[in-house]
């Protein structure tokens, strides 16, 4: 049976560390758990920072000093191997809320002084006791609106303070049976061939039940929102999503693994697409555009149940000549 306790022991003390540090020891802490050629993956604005240094004086500490008291939420929590480089590598993902008091400035955001979540997935690359590579996604325009902004227009499904898995049974932090997760990434696997065609000659709906449960459950990011069901989701996001873009390339992943029922992937970006007006209600810009995501399910029986997506749709406007986040730290809009 496979065993990746070593390297989920190195994640969980490092993030408790990390947490009781209040951030102004995040740079120390840090530097303890990554190695010296550290990459860290993030969202607009951070993107690609390197070593400790950089990632606790860039994130981190700034983060903590505007959401005080941060406590982490964590609802997913496994590892795995890696099927992009041949199942060569390890890593170790925790999906979540940063959950603080809004009482400082964040990116521009005027704090509220009450409470607020930052929807979080990170990927860490563990080897010999090191952290290598880091994926930290984060939802920002979540974080927005829990602040009284309205960064997009409004979106076609449900903005809400998401939760972790229907089942409870999220947090792997002991060894799983392999052929659970054996069939997990062949569940994922069946539906990124199914979805990465858009030419399945079936309708949408059953394009998805091939691989997707009647009732699942799409938690997408703010400015889509969460849809239940695959009649829902098909109307609320995935048939707007194919009917406004256009020139979807191949999807690339730098990491793919699932343990357990769980299992998910990351890019940088996963795929680029040409919008052709109407996604999110924006007009066309005829432009191709990287969307960077992290996706993580929940396979129940031989189907996907649940989905927790997070895309930089900061990276993708802002690449679309609209900068969301500069316009948003001007103040509220009606």
């Amino acid at each position: 049976m496979p065993d990746f306790s070593s390297e989920k022991q190195v994640v969980r003390e490092l993030y408790a560390q990390l947490d009781a540090t209040g951030g102004a020891g995040a740079a120390e802490v840090l530097s303890r758990y990554y190695a010296s050629n550290h990459i860290w993956r993030g969202y607009h604005p951070f993107n690609e920072q390197q070593g400790a240094e950089e990632v606790a004086a860039v994130f981190w500490t700034p983060l903590h000093k505007a959401l005080r008291h941060l406590q982490r939420r964590e609802d997913v929590f496994f590892a795995g191997l890696n099927e992009m480089d041949g199942f060569a590598s390890i890593w170790v993902v925790s999906m979540g809320h940063l959950m603080g008091l809004f009482d400082a400035s964040w990116l521009g955001i005027a704090p509220t002084g009450k409470m607020a979540f930052l929807r979080y997935c990170e990927f860490n690359r563990v080897e010999d006791g090191k952290i290598t590579e880091t994926a930290m996604y984060f939802d920002i325009p979540h974080l927005m609106m829990q602040a009284g902004l309205q960064p997009f227009p409004p979106q076609t499904a449900a903005h809400l303070v998401q939760p972790g898995p229907m089942t409870h049974d999220g947090l792997m932090y002991d060894p799983q049976p392999p052929e659970e997760g054996e069939k997990t990434l062949a569940t994922i696997n069946a539906m990124i061939s199914d979805l990465g065609q858009w030419n399945s000659g079936l309708s949408l709906e059953d394009e998805l039940r091939q691989t997707w449960a009647e009732d699942m459950i799409w938690w997408g990011p703010a400015g889509i929102g969460a849809t239940y069901t695959i009649e829902r989701y098909a109307k609320q996001h995935s048939g707007p999503f194919r009917a406004g873009f256009t020139d979807r390339s191949k999807t690339k992943h730098i990491c793919r693994l699932a343990e357990g029922h769980f299992g998910g992937f990351f890019g940088w970006p996963n795929f680029t697409a040409r919008p052709t007006g109407g996604f999110m209600g924006m007009p066309a810009t005829d432009k191709a555009g990287e969307f960077r995501v992290i996706d993580i399910y929940r396979r129940q029986g031989d189907k996907l149940a649940e989905n927790w997506i997070f895309i930089d749709l900061l990276h993708f406007w802002k690449q679309q000549g609209v900068d969301i986040l500069a316009r948003m730290a001007e103040g509220p809009r009606s």
